[in-house]
């Protein structure tokens, strides 16, 4: 029999006993389809696994709490389904960044504490069977995160002090968040600048101060924040979106194949087991960051602008290793 047809009968059971009815085991297998037997297992679930103060009331002829303030606990989890949980505590906690990982342990612990019987997870255990890399992200504060995220559902402006790190400058910005992404742990709000009449990202790390003004404001239309999110290419985008065309080679194209870099990518296989990558975007300062990591291996066919830049960047890499290294300064 499954979990799920044993929950059904024990919350069945739970409701006839808390509304006076004595129900019996006999009665209970014949409106079930069960055997006498399953009851009695349900029974046993109930006292062991939940701690339920059940007996059978001799002059009611049926089941009966001793202790009428004792109650189900509010999660019913099984074994599997705790660890599964656990799990991705772990992996989000890397990946949502550390900030979060107070609120999530304690999450875990408000779940476990509401579990009856002997279902328990020693973390320190499970850490033992596997690991998640943790992602070289620039964290953010939580109550920076909390405070963006009730203002995206607010529709609060916020004024933020923000250091722009291809500026080298702090500026004060005033912003309507719409929506929070995180990227290998690092998270980026999306808001609406006033001042430059657009969306924007904003590396949440880099806010040195936030204020949560009180005005709200009409929500932005979704598809202009669900438009900007499809024409930027990993959380960089630009005034213009543009056709974009990259070969990849057969050594890598097994690599680039299976993977979806972009919502309207679409992938011409070669004969000689290369590929090329197309797609249409607004975030070229990101397609080029990305392409330059594959070296020979990619090569940009459009457009014109993007290849004469990663190539203006090759060129300098190979300036570069072209001649001796600098010899680095020891310090003491």
């Amino acid at each position: 029999m499954s979990q799920k047809q044993q929950l059904e009968r024990v919350l069945d059971i739970d409701r006839r006993i808390r509304a006076g009815l004595y129900p019996h085991p006999d009665r209970l297998a014949r409106e079930w389809g069960v055997s006498r037997r399953v009851l009695f297992k349900d029974r046993d679930f109930l006292i062991s696994n939940l701690g339920a103060p059940l007996v059978f009331d001799k002059v009611r002829r049926g089941w009966a709490y001793t202790d009428k303030t004792w109650g189900l606990p509010s999660a019913l989890l099984t074994e599997g389904e705790l660890l599964a949980l656990v799990l991705g505590v772990e992996c989000a906690k890397r990946y949502a960044g550390t900030a979060l990982e107070t609120p999530l342990r304690s999450a875990v612990a408000k779940v476990t504490q509401g579990l009856r019987g002997p279902v328990s997870v020693d973390l320190n255990t499970l850490r033992q069977g596997f690991s998640v890399s943790p992602p070289s992200a620039q964290g953010a504060p939580e109550e920076t995160l909390r405070a963006l995220l009730n203002a995206i559902r607010d529709r609060k402006l916020v004024k933020m002090r923000y250091y722009a790190a291809y500026k080298r400058e702090e500026a004060e910005r005033e912003v309507q968040p719409v929506h929070l992404v995180n990227r290998e742990g690092d998270w980026y709000l999306v808001a609406f600048d006033r001042s430059r009449d657009g969306f924007r990202y904003f590396h949440a790390g880099r806010i040195r101060s936030l204020k949560v003004l009180g005005r709200a404001l009409r929500p932005r239309p979704q598809a202009e924040v669900e438009a900007f999110l499809s024409k930027s290419f990993q959380v960089l985008a630009g005034a213009k979106e543009e056709e974009v065309g990259i070969r990849f080679d057969a050594e890598q194209a097994p690599y680039v194949r299976d993977r979806l870099w972009h919502l309207s990518q679409r992938i011409q296989e070669r004969p000689d087991g290369g590929l090329v990558l197309r797609f249409r975007t607004a975030g070229l300062i990101g397609v080029r960051r990305w392409v330059l990591q594959y070296g020979p291996h990619a090569e940009v066919l459009e457009p014109e602008s993007l290849r004469d830049q990663v190539s203006r960047e090759a060129e300098g890499t190979a300036k570069l290793y072209a001649k001796p290294p600098a010899r680095a300064k020891r310090w003491a």
